[in-house]
C-alpha cells in the first residue's frame, strides 16, 4: 500500500468565494475611510468606533471584532506607542499630531474582510509620516509576492526586504515588531498559517490560485519588543516609540495579487 500525502498549501477559495470576500472587504474599506474622515482633534476613539460600526451595519454586515474573544469594540484604535489591539474609549481624545492605527473587520454572508491603516491627526512630524509610509511599503512588498508557486515565507521575506528598502530610502532604522504578523482568512478571521513579517524565503505551504492571506506589517521607530497592558488587549512598544500598522486581505490569482479590502477613493 502506498501512502500519498498531499502537499500543504495556503487555504484557497473559488473565484465566486473571492468575490464574496471582496464584498466584505469593501465594507471594511468604507469603514476605514469614514473613520479617517472623522479623526480630528477633540474626537474620542470611542466615537471613531461608533462611526465604523454604523458603516458596517448600514451595509448589512457584522463587525467581526466586536465580541471576538471578548473584545468590546468594532475597531482596534492604537494611538502613538500602541501597536495593535487598542480598545476605543470615550476618555481617549485625539490631539493634533497623534499617529493613529485603525484595524477593522467585517463579516458579510459568512465571509471575513480584515484591513488596517495608519494616519496622522492634523499635522504630524516627518518621522511619523515616514514610519507609516515605510509600513505601507512593506505591506505592498508582501502583496507583490502573492504569486502562485511561492511559499509562505517568500511573502514574509518580501515584507522584510520592503522594510529594509524603506530604511535605506529614509536613512533610518525601523523595528519589525516581534511575534505579531498576518494570517490566512476566510469564513473565520484568523486561520492557519501564521504569516511572519520577516524570515528566510522558500519555506512553508505553497501559494496556489485562490490562496488568501491578511498581510499586516507593524513597524516602530525603535524597539522590536512589546508588552500587553492590563486590559489584556492593548499592545504597546516597551520603549514608548511610535508604531504603525498596515493591512490588506489579499488573494492569489492567475492575473496577479488581488486586494480584497479595497478602499473608496
Amino acid at each position: 500500500m502506498v501512502f500519498h500525502r498531499k502537499k500543504k498549501v495556503v487555504p484557497f477559495r473559488t473565484a465566486g468565494e473571492l468575490d464574496a470576500m471582496a464584498a466584505a472587504g469593501a465594507i471594511v474599506g468604507q469603514a476605514l475611510v469614514a473613520v479617517r474622515a472623522a479623526a480630528k482633534p477633540g474626537v474620542s476613539t470611542l466615537e471613531l468606533d461608533e462611526v465604523a460600526e454604523q458603516v458596517i451595519r448600514d451595509a448589512r454586515a457584522v463587525p467581526s471584532f466586536k465580541g471576538y474573544h471578548g473584545f468590546p469594540a468594532s475597531i482596534c484604535a492604537s494611538v502613538n506607542d500602541r501597536v495593535v489591539h487598542g480598545i476605543p474609549t470615550g476618555e481617549e481624545i485625539l490631539t493634533e499630531g497623534d499617529l493613529v492605527s485603525i484595524d477593522c473587520g467585517a463579516i458579510l454572508d459568512g465571509w471575513h474582510g480584515d484591513s488596517a491603516w495608519t494616519f496622522g491627526v492634523g499635522t504630524i512630524i516627518e518621522a511619523d509620516r515616514l514610519l507609516s509610509e515605510a509600513t505601507k511599503l512593506s505591506m505592498e512588498a508582501g502583496i507583490a509576492a502573492m504569486l502562485p508557486g511561492n511559499r509562505l515565507t517568500d511573502v514574509s521575506h518580501a515584507i522584510e526586504l520592503g522594510t529594509r528598502a524603506a530604511e535605506k530610502e529614509h536613512g533610518r532604522a525601523y523595528g519589525i515588531v516581534d511575534g505579531y504578523g498576518g494570517h490566512a482568512i476566510g469564513r473565520e478571521m484568523h486561520l492557519d498559517p501564521f504569516l511572519a513579517n520577516e524570515g528566510e524565503p522558500g519555506k512553508g505551504p505553497k501559494l496556489v490560485v485562490g490562496s488568501v492571506l491578511a498581510i499586516e506589517p507593524m513597524l516602530t521607530l525603535g524597539t522590536t519588543q512589546t508588552k500587553v497592558l492590563d486590559d489584556d488587549w492593548t499592545v504597546v512598544t516597551v520603549d514608548g516609540s511610535r508604531a504603525a500598522h498596515w493591512e490588506h486581505t489579499v488573494a492569489v490569482t492567475e492575473d496577479g495579487p488581488r486586494i480584497l479590502t479595497p478602499r473608496p477613493e
